[in-house]
């Protein structure tokens, strides 16, 4: 009876833990559990529902010896284990930095994160996404939260990405360490990292650092796709302190930095992208009675973005564009648990500045360069309250959202003002916002069924590009754009719905959600303006559209075949719209992927298959041409030897097997993705 009991207690701390989307293989082996408890004795009781968010979470280093074994390439880049994510696509202008698309929509719609903390690229053609700088090394896992569930961490249409930092939180662990390092042939990539972590009672402190290089890469059929290096190193750490048993201080810092990085889909290179990256944090596990988890924490962060072509053959006009962002900010949040819901209250703000400015040098040297301000100082203030209530209903239970934000954003440069005041004679320096957004989702299970179904509405302000961008040039349609700062806010409303059904050895989910979005920001053609950018087919301004519709669904599938080998696979079909029944630009046609893994003791192969049909769903006005259907192939074979307390982790793998030359509907002009890739993964840790 004590066996049973215990058992129970333990089967009852996994479903709670499933709650938040961790631990989901070890659940389902707890509820397949027939030896020790019958089925009848496991069930919960009927007011004690499991809330399943719509949220994904993907694992990169944390537990590294666990994930070793699982990922298929373990050193991958953030941008590749991202990709790995049934819900974002990635952007590619190169062999670096690509931009992460949720529900098919830019980083403009997103909120992208890092442990809470707002930070903003520096460049205005989108070259460092938030997601550039860090490193899959210092991170423990992503967390990817469709519309609206996204709220949380700031405004947003399509969702958000908060990037979580690896952290050893005061397991008593001692002292432990590892040098992890890498080979890729196509592109000559080395890697070499380290780390060395002290965990206590009262305090740890992990630090990370990491080194990547590359060559140019290869397209299928060796292509060499020119302009595709880079350089990138990043070095971080983690401390923690307990004042007392129930709160404590924490600190975060990171540094990174890529330099020489070529984009081949793009007119210009980047000499070099640096970022600073501070926070300090204070924790307190109870605050009396039941409010608990109040989490605080002040973070600042600087960036700074240079462009030029100076490697580029036969330019015209020499350009430097550099770029800077920096961010200072704030959030606090605390939890109160009633009898039957779980309240959440946060209170978040950042400062926001944002600069960048174009010099062209004429090849004519009495001729004076020309300057101009790209982004014209734009200083953006927002403050904002988050309120989340999850209520526990009879038979089901349901989670209320909504976040009130006020922003304000003023044009502090005189010369940049008068710049944009030449298309607007009557605009302000200083324009306030008022955001908001409010969602509901319900959860029902009858096990082994589940069903989520959500209704949101919620708005975003334009960014500083859609707003106050000066002659920015886009290559993909080749036309230079200009903000619009008396733009209206984009609103979103959506509705969604997954109904998945869950055994301990078979999982099948079908899922699907649609935003209506008013006000839907773009940029359209004005043939009364003259392009500045040499070549460009005209100018584009940005604007509100009446509306815009987006549909995404999908189904993904999981089973067991035995204890040691697992198939997965899942497949997706998007459409995207506007006013004029006119396709949206980057919407993926239908795509699929499919994957077997066998894990053994020490041993794992895992063979992947990912492809799509052909893009169908185009729109040239907007730069795009077809993309052709293909399909590619990858295996890797992973060995664990222990020596003593330490490990020794060794993974080789072919990445696109047959060398199939193709490109994605997110390949910046169609460039290639990458050939036939060996590659090479050494891990030592020390315990």
């Amino acid at each position: 009876m004590k066996v049973k009991e215990s058992v129970q207690r333990v089967c009852h701390t996994l479903l709670a833990l499933y709650k938040h989307g961790l631990c989901k293989g070890i659940v389902m082996g707890c509820v397949a559990f027939p030896s020790f408890i019958s089925a009848q004795e496991l069930v919960l009781p009927q007011d004690s529902i499991i809330m399943i968010n719509l949220e994904e979470v993907i694992m990169i280093s944390a537990q590294k010896a666990f994930n070793f074994r699982k990922q298929a390439k373990p050193l991958s880049s953030l941008d590749e284990f991202l990709e790995s994510s049934k819900k974002v696509a990635m952007v590619k202008r190169g062999g670096y930095a690509w931009e992460p698309t949720l529900n098919n929509m830019f980083s403009e719609r997103l909120s992208v994160t890092i442990d809470g903390m707002r930070i903003f690229g520096a460049c205005t053609d989108k070259m460092d996404p938030i997601t550039s700088y860090v490193d899959a090394s210092n991170l423990s896992k992503a967390h990817i939260a469709s519309g609206q569930q996204g709220a949380k961490h700031g405004n947003t249409i399509g969702g958000a990405i908060d990037l979580e930092l690896d952290k050893s939180n005061f397991r008593n662990t001692g002292f432990r360490g590892g040098v992890e390092s890498g080979f890729e042939g196509n592109n000559q990539q080395s890697i070499i990292g380290g780390e060395l972590n002290y965990s206590g009672a009262k305090f740890y402190a992990d630090t990370d650092i990491i080194y990547r290089k590359t060559e140019n890469y290869k397209a299928g059929g060796d292509k060499e796709v020119l302009f595709s290096q880079f350089t990138k190193y990043n070095i971080s750490a983690n401390l923690g302190y307990k004042l007392t048993d129930d709160n404590a201080i924490t600190a975060s810092f990171i540094f990174d930095e890529a330099r020489d990085v070529g984009y081949p889909a793009l007119p210009m290179d980047v000499s070099s992208a640096k970022a600073i990256i501070g926070s300090i944090g204070y924790e307190q596990d109870s605050l009396g009675g039941r409010l608990q988890h109040w989490n605080s924490k002040l973070y600042m962060n600087t960036i700074t973005h240079v462009m030029d072509d100076t490697n580029r053959p036969d330019v015209a006009i020499h350009m430097d564009m550099p770029g800077w962002s920096d961010t200072y900010g704030f959030f606090s949040e605390a939890r109160l648990n009633g009898d039957s819901n779980k309240l959440m209250f946060k209170v978040d703000g950042y400062y926001n500045r944002s600069l960048a400015e174009m010099t062209m040098y004429p090849q004519d040297p009495n001729e004076k360069p020309m300057f101009m301000l790209t982004w014209p100082d734009v200083r953006t203030a927002n403050g904002a309250i988050y309120v989340e209530d999850e209520l526990s209903l009879k038979g089901s239970s349901l989670k209320i959202a909504t976040r009130i934000a006020l922003q304000n954003q003023n044009v502090a440069d005189e010369f940049g003002l008068n710049s944009l005041r030449i298309f607007y004679p009557e605009m302000e320096a200083s324009k306030p916002r008022f955001l908001k957004s409010i969602s509901g989702q319900w959860h029902k299970m009858w096990m082994p069924w589940h069903l989520n179904a959500g209704v949101s509405y919620g708005d975003r302000a334009p960014s500083v590009t859609e707003g106050y961008g000066f002659y920015l040039f886009n290559s993909f349609d080749n036309h230079d754009y200009v903000g619009d700062p008396r733009l209206k806010n984009e609103k979103s409303m959506e509705v969604n719905a997954k109904l998945s059904y869950v055994k301990p050895k078979f999982n099948i989910s079908a899922e699907a959600n649609f935003f209506h979005i008013p006000d839907y920001i773009i940029g359209v053609v004005d043939p009364s303006l003259s392009a500045m950018t040499l070549g460009a087919d005209g100018v584009k301004m940005y604007k509100n559209l009446s509306y815009a519709r987006l549909f995404n669904t999908s189904l993904d599938a999981e089973y067991a075949l035995l204890p040691e080998l697992k198939w997965t696979g899942d497949v997706s079909y998007h459409l995207g719209t506007d006013n004029q029944g006119a396709n949206l630009p980057f919407i993926s046609p239908l795509s699929y992927r499919s994957g077997v893994q066998y894990d053994k003791n020490t041993f794992s192969v895992a063979v992947k298959m990912s492809g799509a049909t052909k893009q169908v769903n185009y729109n040239p006005e907007y730069g795009e041409d077809q993309t052709l259907a293909y399909t590619v192939f990858s295996i890797s074979i992973g060995k664990t030897f222990y020596m003593n307390n330490d490990s020794i982790m060794a993974k080789v793998g072919v990445e696109n097997i047959f060398d199939k030359e193709y490109s994605t509907y997110t390949d910046w002009k169609n460039i290639p993705r990458m050939g036939r890739n060996i590659f090479l993964t050494l891990t030592y840790s020390i315990k």
